[in-house]
C-alpha cells in the first residue's frame, strides 16, 4: 500500500515501509562466514491485455498496477482520453492487468513495430520512438533554483524507500520545486516513470511545471518519457547516453545527471535553472 510521506516540505507519496509482499528475507552467509538474514526486492511478471489482445508482459514489484497500466499505454500513444477506456481489471494471483475498451485500437498494426529499449528488465516501446516528439519543443516556463534544487535533493534522501530497505531497485519522483509529489519505485525505471504518469492521468494533476528525478540512466528513452508528460527538467545521479542529451537539447528538456552532493553536470536546458546560491555556502548536506 502507499502511504502518505511527510517531512518538513509537506506530504506526498512515497514507498511503502516494509511492505508485506515487496521484501522478503532470506538466510545468506556475510564476508566472514556468519549466517544473516538479506533483504530481497520481490519481482514477478504481470501480462498487460487490451481486450484480447497481449500486448506486453512487465517485470515489476507489484504495486499501483493500475498506475503501471495507465502509464504504460500512455507511452505507447494507445489511448489518448480516459474516457476510451470501458474498464481496468486486475487479476494478481494470475499476474494480469486487462484494459477494455469498445473502439477499435488497430493493435495489429501497432505492435508489429517493436524497440527493445535500453531500460531495466529490458523495457519495450511500440511504433515510432520518435512518434510525438518531432517538432516538439517544451516551453521554458517556470525556473527551478539552485537552493531548491538541492533542498529537493535533500527531501528524497530522506525519505524512507525500498531501495533504502534493500537495494536492488530505481525510483522516480515528480516534484513542484523543491517538494517531491509522487515517489514511485520497481526493478525498472521505466516501470517507476510509468507509474508516475499513470497517476498523473488518472488524478489529472498538470505536469508543465513540475521536475521528475530519477535514480536511473538519463538515456533516450527516460527523455522521451519525460517529454511526453510535458515535464520540463530531469534531473539522475546517475550518468547520460549521448541520444539522450542530443533529444533532451532538440525538445529544450533541462537535463542534469550525476546530481550526488553539491555536484551536478548539466548538458541541456541551462536556462531553467537560476544559480541563487554558491553551492560551497550551503548549510546543510544534500546527500546522495
Amino acid at each position: 500500500m502507499r502511504t502518505q510521506g511527510k517531512n518538513t516540505l509537506g506530504t506526498y507519496l512515497v514507498p511503502p515501509s516494509q511492505a508485506v509482499g515487496l521484501i522478503s528475507q532470506l538466510d545468506a552467509l556475510n564476508e566472514r562466514g556468519d549466517s544473516i538474514k538479506t533483504p530481497l526486492i520481490a519481482e514477478r511478471p504481470f501480462s498487460l491485455f487490451i481486450n484480447d489482445h497481449e500486448v506486453v508482459t512487465l517485470m515489476t514489484i507489484g504495486d499501483h498496477l493500475r498506475w503501471l497500466a495507465l502509464g504504460w499505454i500512455a507511452g505507447q500513444g494507445f489511448f489518448t482520453d480516459l474516457q476510451e477506456i470501458e474498464e481496468i481489471e486486475i487479476d494478481e494471483d494470475l499476474g494480469v492487468m486487462v484494459i477494455r475498451t469498445s473502439n477499435d485500437l488497430n493493435l495489429d498494426v501497432k505492435l508489429k513495430k517493436r524497440t527493445v529499449t535500453s531500460g531495466c528488465a529490458q523495457g519495450t516501446m511500440f511504433g515510432s520512438l520518435m512518434d510525438g516528439l518531432e517538432g516538439k519543443k517544451l516551453p521554458v516556463g517556470p525556473k527551478l533554483m539552485l537552493s531548491e534544487f538541492y533542498r529537493l535533493l535533500k527531501a528524497i534522501t530522506q525519505t524512507p524507500s525500498l531501495y533504502l530497505e534493500a537495494g536492488a531497485i530505481h525510483g522516480c519522483v515528480l516534484a513542484s520545486g523543491e517538494r517531491p509529489l509522487v515517489y514511485m519505485e520497481d526493478v525498472g525505471r521505466h516501470n517507476a516513470v510509468d507509474k508516475i504518469r499513470g497517476y498523473v492521468w488518472d488524478t489529472g494533476l498538470p505536469t508543465h511545471d513540475k521536475v521528475m528525478f530519477t535514480t536511473g540512466r538519463l538515456t533516450s528513452e527516460m527523455v522521451i518519457k519525460t517529454v511526453q508528460m510535458g515535464v520540463p527538467i530531469l534531473i539522475s545521479r546517475s550518468g547520460f547516453t549521448r541520444w539522450g542529451v542530443d533529444l533532451a537539447r532538440e525538445v529544450g528538456l533541462t537535463l542534469i545527471g550525476r546530481a550526488r552532493g553539491r555536484r551536478f553536470v548539466m548538458l541541456a536546458g541551462s536556462e531553467r535553472l537560476l544559480h541563487d546560491i554558491d553551492p560551497k555556502e550551503l548549510n546543510f548536506d544534500p546527500g546522495r
